[in-house]
Parts: C-alpha cells; sequence; structure tokens
C-alpha cells in the first residue's frame, strides 16, 4: 500500500530527537562552585557581622554595669569621693593585718577585683576594696616594682543611685563582720548629711544601708548612731565601745536629758580607749538623776448588789444597773436622789472622799 495520501505527498520522515548532553564542563563547574561559595561566605560573613555586633552590645553593657575586669593604674584610682566606712584609717593602713595582706599580695599577686565607679568628674573612684588598693599603693611605693603599679578592678561607669554606692560600699565588710557597730553607725551618719542622698534621718538610713542584717543588729546599730550623735567628736575611740555598754549608755541619754553635757566633760578627760569605756559604764551604772514618776496606784473596784440592782464602784465611778427605766423617772426626782447619795458619802465618808 501506497504510503502517498491522495495529493501524492509522502510523509516527512524525521530522525528521532537525541537527549543534549546538560552536564556541566569544568568550566562551569568551577563558575558553580566559586558562586556557591561565595554566597555561603556571604551568608558566614553577615552572619559574623551580625554576631559581633551582638557581642560588642553585650560587652558594652556588661563593662557599663562593671562585670568586665581591667587593669588600671594606681594613679588613675582615687578615694576622696565616697566617706569611708571605716574609722580610723591611718591605724588600719598601718596595723598588722595590712601587712599579712600585703604579704599575701606579694607572694600570690592580686586574687580579689576591687570595685571602682566613675564620679562626676569623670575620675574613678573606691567603691569596694579600700584595703586591696592600700596593701598595693604601699608595696609599689616600697618596691617600685611595676608589678603593684596596677590594680585589677571591675569599673562600673552606668550612673547610679549615690545610696546605692554606699549600699555596695559597706556590703562586702559586714557579710565578713569587719565593721563595729560605731563603725556601721558613721556610715548612716555621713550619709544622711550627703547632698546626693535624699533620706536625712540616719536612724531610717541604718534600715536601707543594712537591710540584709537581722532585726536585732540593725537595733544596736541605731544605738549607736544615738550615741554618736550625742557625744560626738568626745568619744574618741568609737570602734572601742563594747557592744552592751554603747546600747545602755545611748538609752540612759536618751531617758535623760542634759546628761550628755557632764558625760562629754568626762569622756576629753579620757586619756585611752580603757579608760573611756570605764567613764561609759560609771556612767551607765550610776543611779539615775531622772526624776521618777509617780507610781500610780493599782485600779481597784468593788462590785454588790442591793435587791436586783447590781452596783459597781471604782475611783471616779459608781454605776447602778437594775431593771429601772431611768429615763421615765423625771428629772428632778433623779437629782434629789443623787443629791441625797452625795449627803451620805460626806457625812459617813469624811476626808476619804473629795469635795462632791
Amino acid at each position: 500500500m501506497s504510503n502517498k495520501n491522495k495529493f501524492g505527498f509522502a510523509p516527512v520522515e524525521t530522525d528521532t530527537p537525541t537527549q543534549r548532553n546538560r552536564s556541566v564542563g569544568p568550566m562551569g563547574a568551577a563558575i558553580r562552585d566559586t558562586a556557591e561559595s561565595l554566597t555561603e561566605s556571604t551568608e558566614a560573613k553577615v552572619e559574623q557581622r551580625r554576631q559581633n555586633a551582638e557581642d560588642a552590645k553585650t560587652y558594652r553593657s556588661a563593662q557599663a554595669d562593671g562585670l568586665v575586669l581591667s587593669r588600671v593604674s594606681l594613679s588613675e584610682v582615687h578615694i576622696d569621693d565616697l566617706p569611708r566606712d571605716r574609722m580610723e584609717l591611718e591605724a588600719v593602713a598601718a596595723a598588722d593585718e595590712m601587712e599579712e595582706l600585703k604579704s599575701s599580695i606579694r607572694a600570690r599577686g592580686q586574687k580579689e577585683p576591687v570595685e571602682l565607679y566613675e564620679g562626676a568628674d569623670g575620675r574613678l573612684q573606691i567603691k569596694k576594696g579600700w584595703r586591696r588598693f592600700t596593701a598595693l599603693s604601699q608595696l609599689f611605693a616600697e618596691t617600685q616594682d611595676d608589678a603593684f603599679a596596677t590594680i585589677i578592678a571591675r569599673v562600673e561607669r552606668s550612673e547610679e543611685r549615690r545610696l546605692s554606692r554606699y549600699i555596695d560600699m559597706v556590703e562586702e565588710n559586714v557579710v565578713r563582720e569587719d565593721l563595729t557597730f560605731a563603725e556601721m553607725a558613721q556610715v548612716a551618719i555621713t550619709a544622711a548629711d550627703d547632698l546626693g542622698v535624699d533620706e536625712r534621718d540616719p536612724q531610717a538610713l541604718v534600715g536601707v544601708l543594712y537591710a540584709a542584717l537581722h532585726k536585732v543588729k540593725k537595733s544596736y546599730i541605731r544605738s549607736f548612731v544615738s550615741l554618736l550623735m550625742y557625744l560626738g567628736g568626745d568619744l574618741q575611740w568609737p570602734k572601742s565601745v563594747p557592744r552592751n555598754v554603747g546600747v545602755d549608755a545611748a538609752r540612759r541619754l536618751k531617758a535623760e536629758e542634759g546628761a550628755a553635757t557632764d558625760l562629754k566633760q568626762r569622756l576629753r578627760a579620757a586619756a585611752t580607749p580603757d579608760a573611756q569605756n570605764e567613764v561609759l559604764r560609771s556612767f551607765v551604772a550610776a543611779p539615775s538623776a531622772a526624776p521618777k514618776k509617780p507610781v500610780k496606784a493599782p485600779k481597784q473596784k468593788f462590785e454588790f448588789h442591793v435587791g436586783d440592782t447590781k452596783i459597781t464602784a471604782r475611783q471616779g465611778e459608781c454605776r447602778i444597773v437594775s431593771g429601772v427605766d431611768y429615763a421615765s423617772v423625771p428629772k428632778r426626782q433623779l437629782e434629789q436622789a443623787i443629791k441625797a447619795f452625795e449627803e451620805i458619802l460626806r457625812s459617813e465618808a469624811g476626808p476619804r472622799v473629795r469635795d462632791l
């Protein structure tokens, strides 16, 4: 049978189509690899930049909060902005304990960082670690060794309430029980005089500065606040005052107005801490010069019955309870009954009854 159609045309014969080889050649593979590598590298760099920015932000925040350790030159550190929580700083600097601390730093280096803050004038000030700063300063002055010329510190540069700095200053020593009651009281007094602190009452500041302490210890501190405020500089060795002596002396000074004048004169004559404390003990033990309040006689009363009427008698009062409706009794009749009652009391009780 002919393959031609009625028009005489035969079907067009076509070759079987061949599949195009789409495999990547060496050059294409190299270009593709390069493009993929560039994309991955770009994404990695973007992620790295993002991480670096996040790390920098975290670091700046930690640095502002004083969480980053820095090595600071001793010459950049000052101690004149925040009053210290210790009395007799010169004696502390020359004490045996300071020599022990210097020996430790000389042998092992500074192990505990101090805490600094940036003052209003931009200078770095000591908040915690006055003893470590003093020990390093003495070591550098004695040896001129550069190993002691710097101090490891946390530097807080953020804005902070001044009262919070007082709290931070005393916190470490309070936890270590390294401050006397007199020193803790003096911090409260000093803070109350600080214009940067809103609270002006040192007694109230005791509760803020030493919030973590037991209420009994806070009561002792408040007693020493009173003692220091009563006696001022005439109490020459406040750190040496025993707790009970100080508390009892403060209580008596509060109870006896004017007693501080004589006590201050006697304290000025004391030549030693022991002599001072003996003056305080004798003051506490001496008989009180304050007039004693009259002792009130205990209240007395008695009750009895007259028929169905109950009578209750006490100082200044006689109560009658019965079933009678006294509101319905004419006023004139009640007045006559009361006058008769008073007349009988006057005539039979005599001087024991006041004029009625």
